[in-house]
This record gives C-alpha cells, structure tokens and sequence, in this order.
C-alpha cells in the first residue's frame, strides 16, 4: 500500500502521496475555541488555508494556533489535533481507508525527547509505525541527491522556524549546524522596522505577505496598509523594494554567520567535493531576491537553488517508503546523537 511523506513545518504543512504526489501544502495554522485552546483534548475548528484566513480576524470566542514552533513540537495535545485535522483532508474514501504508512521529517538538531513527541503525535493521529528523517536529508532526496553515495553533499534548509546547513556522505552525517533564526524571524524584523520606522503597526499576513513579495516586484514599490500609532487610524505606505531587503539583511547575515561554522567541521577531501557540486538551497525563505547571492558570498561554494524549496522535503520523504535504506541509515544521525 502506498505511504505518505510528511513535513510539518513551523510555517506550511506539505503531505506527499507515494504514488499521487503533493496532495496537501497548507499553512501550519488552526483555529481552536478559545476556552479550549488549553484543555486537555484540542479539537480544531479549521485547519491549514482556513484557518490562515482568520489570522488576526478571529472572532471572540476563537483563536489560531500554530502547532510548532521553531520547527519543533512544543504542545502535544495542539500538534495531535492538527496531524488528525491535516490526516482528515489527505483521506482516502471510507471503504478504502486503513492506517497509512509515513516517513516524517524532523530538524536534524531536534533532541531525542522532541522526536519521542513526533512520532507519539503521529501515532495516536492515526499513521501506522511512522519513521522519522532528519529534514535536510529528506529535502537532498527530494532534490534528486544519493545521500547514500561515497561523495560529499550539502545542503541548506531556511523555513519558518529554523534554519540548517547540513554535510553528508555514504549514510552519516559529516557536519551539521542549526539555527533558531529563520522565516518567522524574518517576518518579525520587518514588523519590527515598520513601527520604528515608519509609526505603523501592520497585521501578520500582510507583513509575511510584503516580505514573499520581495523577490517577485525587484525594483518596484509595494503599498502597506497598518494603522498610524499617533493617530490610531489607517494609513498606508509606499515602501521600496530596496528599503525592505535592507530591513530584513541583518536578520539574513544573523542566519548565514550561525550557519558557516559547519565549514569549519568540513574535512578537505569533502570540502573539494562541495567546491564541486555547490550547496543546494531549499525551504521557503531561500526564495527572498538576493538571498542565493548572500550564500555563495559567505560560503564561498557554488549554490543551487532546488526546482521545487516548498515541497522537495515532503517528496523526499515519500520517496523513502520505497528506499528503506536511507531511513535506516540516517534515522540515528541526528545532531544529540553523533
């Protein structure tokens, strides 16, 4: 029976079928009753595109809630209420429906008790005996890399809650570093510099919006609405796109200075081998203008930019339910345990 690869990010969800591909890539939100958003069962109301559009909307007597953070579980029951929430929309029809199979992704640095949660999380949601692999090897499978190959890769992962450089070879882990800077930070630094800057507080998902946008209108200006903190009433401002990418640089040069130290860990034989093939960059934040360039100024490696930085995770995963080697040789390669 085909099995489900699964990458449930701090920021998006992406579910892939083994045989049908991406059948799901949401944000990771959900909207929960307030008065049970603490309870000890956590029963979602909306999931993923939904609940997303009631951010900052919610009517008294609801909330939203994002079930990771930093890439991580930090509340059991609100991560099960969303897998079976997420599961619910990947269903099968009734008749055809049994427990699935699923490979699961997990930041490399996750600590051994933040895994025992995903995978009793993912358990009680209704998937048989799930697996777990580290992110960045999921996503090098996805980008079409052999993590099993007497050859030298690596990688580089930015999402929403965490960002991870990662060198492998022939089924081990070679270097490894990992950040809480990521996305969110991101998106935080630009709220951020609007109110100091400009006396304007703007939602979340117009900001998250402005920062996505970056990359698509180089050179134009882009229009925010927020409300005047002297007045208290709407206002709207023209921002360029320069002045935007120099709000989020420091937060950007934070990420690349956590990440370069994997360099250091390198040995040189692998180190000519990534001289070779370049670094290949996946995950959603990778997408900002300019950001490639960054990398292959502090790295000093060539860079690639995957065909596909939003789902090649989950599609890595997915392709791991054929190839049970790679999750057995990497599933006890994760940075606590080396």
């Amino acid at each position: 029976m085909a099995g489900l690869g699964i990458d449930i990010g701090t920021a998006n969800t992406v579910v892939c079928h083994q045989r049908r591909g991406v059948v799901l890539d949401e944000p990771s939100v959900m909207v929960v009753p307030a008065s049970g958003a603490r309870s000890r069962r956590v029963r979602p109301l909306l999931v993923g595109n939904d609940a997303r559009d009631l951010v900052g909307r919610c009517p008294v007597g609801l909330t939203t809630m994002r079930p990771l953070h930093d890439g991580v579980i930090v509340d059991l029951e609100a991560a099960r209420g969303f897998l079976v929430g997420v599961m619910s929309k990947v269903a099968v029809p009734g008749w055809q429906r049994v427990r699935p199979r699923a490979v699961i992704e997990v930041p490399a640095g996750a600590t051994a008790l933040e895994r025992r949660a995903l995978l009793e999380v993912a358990a009680e949601a209704g998937i048989h005996k799930p697996s777990l692999i580290p992110e960045p090897i999921a996503g090098a499978v996805g980008c079409g890399l052999d993590p099993l190959e007497p050859r030298a890769h690596m990688v580089m992962d930015v999402g929403g809650g965490t960002s991870e450089v990662t060198a492998f070879c022939y089924g081990g882990l070679l270097a490894h570093r990992s950040s809480r800077i990521a996305g969110d930070e991101l998106t935080l630094a630009l709220h951020r510099y609007l109110r100091a800057e400009h006396q304007l507080l703007v939602g979340e998902l117009s900001v998250e919006a402005l920062k996505c946008r970056v990359d698509l209108d180089e050179g134009l200006s882009s229009v925010v609405q927020g409300v005047d903190l002297a007045t208290g009433r709407p206002r709207l401002v023209t921002l360029e796109s320069e002045e935007v990418l120099e709000a989020l640089r420091p937060t950007v040069d934070a990420i690349l200075a956590a990440l370069a130290g994997a360099l250091d860990d390198l040995p040189p034989q692998a180190a000519e081998d990534i001289l070779t093939d370049g670094v290949m960059l996946f995950g959603g934040s990778t997408q900002l203008r300019g950001f490639a360039k960054l990398v292959e100024s502090a790295f000093a490696f060539p860079v690639r930019m995957s065909a596909r930085p939003l789902t090649c995770v989950a599609e890595g995963a997915a392709r791991c339910l054929s190839d049970r080697d790679v999750v057995h040789a990497y599933e006890d390669s994760f940075v606590d345990a080396m």
